[in-house]
């Protein structure tokens, strides 16, 4: 068994389920607090509940194209001749999950303005408020879909940022 390499992935798992449920937490409380102060996932509201798990599930998918960088870091650090320290790793992961982060609210508000192009006269947060499950289902089939469109793009502009050690052109 190589244990540098079991080592390296067992931190990696644990960094992975530590950033993603700190990333949903943060997500969940900032939709509800700026949207859905007066709604909870009791069931009372089925079109926030839908609503809510479309947003999640939208941070998920970018969230599975940005760990594979931060862990990319990580592996780079370890092989590196060079010695990468802890404030270096935790600034490129921070500048990956500000990324994200920037993307998620981008595809967000692309969301709704396409909503709103495509359905004048419909307010989809006052529809969600009021229980329209037909306008949360559409809303979250919209950024499920957009969201799978761009996340390979969000994937090049993070690793087009990672540090690769320097390599000759033999050519």
């Amino acid at each position: 068994m190589n244990s540098k390499l079991f080592t390296l992935s067992l931190i990696e798992i644990v960094l992975s389920v530590i950033i993603t449920v700190v990333i949903i937490f943060i997500s969940y409380n900032i939709l509800k607090w700026l949207f859905f102060r007066k709604h909870d996932l009791r069931g009372e509201n089925l079109a926030f509940t839908i609503f809510t798990s479309g947003i999640v599930l939208s941070i998920g998918i970018i969230l599975s194209e940005i760990l594979p960088s931060i862990t990319n870091v990580i592996r780079l650090s370890t092989i590196q001749t060079e010695t990468v320290d802890m404030v270096t790793i935790a600034k490129y992961s921070g500048l990956y999950l500000f990324i994200g982060f920037i993307a998620a609210i981008f595809i967000n508000v692309s969301v709704f303005l396409l909503f709103s192009v495509l359905t004048k006269g419909v307010d989809e947060f006052k529809e969600i408020k009021n229980n329209n499950i037909s306008v949360a289902i559409l809303v979250v089939a919209i950024l499920i879909s957009i969201t799978l469109i761009v996340k390979d793009s969000i994937a090049l502009l993070i690793s087009s940022i990672i540090p690769y050690p320097e390599v000759s052109n033999f050519l």
